[in-house]
């Protein structure tokens, strides 16, 4: 079972893997993060969404915080920040609630709202892994930024949910084959964690960072020796 397991990439690399894959696969396949000032408000803000004990009942909802979520089809697991639960009868039965409920997952962000849409593909992962889970249908979510301190309504279109299959799928692709993207230099190079690692002006192609430290610093001591 544990080896099953092993094969289930992280729910959150998603919105990584969309902004940058390289950014992804350094962080996700050569186990390489680093945090500036950007990231730890990120981790602050999920740290204060994040308390796997703790549900709020607010008339007929229920404020599920760190719901573990997982899908077997996708083959990704993670956890997400909050689930909604609303009680309706058209809803569906949840393991420990008596009554049926309509799941609404929220996604919790730093900064403010992207033209991008990795924020989205983060959030339509968690609903796709509920639906599967509980065998429920999840037309919407929402997305919380703590720069606007608004939330925005993200609608699962056919459109979002086949950008999900397709990302996944290069995940897991780029997985199994440890492979490191081309370094590109990008404008949002420069708000990076990874930049320093990175280093996209080196143009290293493909293969782990580590690798390409090392074999550096072993042509470097061969030069020493010499």
């Amino acid at each position: 079972m544990e080896e099953e397991r092993e094969e289930y990439l992280l729910l959150s690399g998603i919105q990584h893997f969309a902004f940058c894959p390289r950014q992804w696969a350094l962080a996700y396949i050569d186990g390489v993060w680093e945090e500036n000032f950007l990231t730890a408000q990120g981790r602050l803000l999920h740290e204060k969404a994040d308390d796997p004990w703790f549900n709020e009942l607010r008339k007929d909802r229920i404020i599920s915080r760190s719901m573990p979520v997982r899908s077997d089809r996708l083959r990704i697991q993670g956890v997400a920040d909050i689930v909604e639960l609303t009680s309706d009868d058209n809803g569906v039965s949840v393991p420990g609630k008596k009554g049926t409920w309509l799941l609404r997952p929220v996604e919790y962000k730093r900064g403010k709202p992207k033209s991008e849409d990795c924020d989205k593909l983060q959030l339509c992962a968690q609903a796709m892994c509920l639906e599967e889970m509980l065998r429920a249908e999840i037309a919407s979510g929402e997305i919380f930024y703590g720069q606007t301190r608004r939330r925005i309504e993200v609608s699962f279109s056919e459109t979002l949910r086949a950008s999900v299959l397709r990302i996944v799928e290069k995940m897991h692709e780029m997985f199994t084959k440890a492979e490191i993207p081309i370094a590109k230099r990008e404008k949002s190079c420069r708000a990076c964690s990874l930049i320093d690692t990175c280093q996209p002006g080196l143009n290293i192609r493909t293969g782990k960072v580590s690798v390409y430290i090392e074999r550096m610093l072993a042509e470097d001591d061969s030069d020493k020796q010499e």
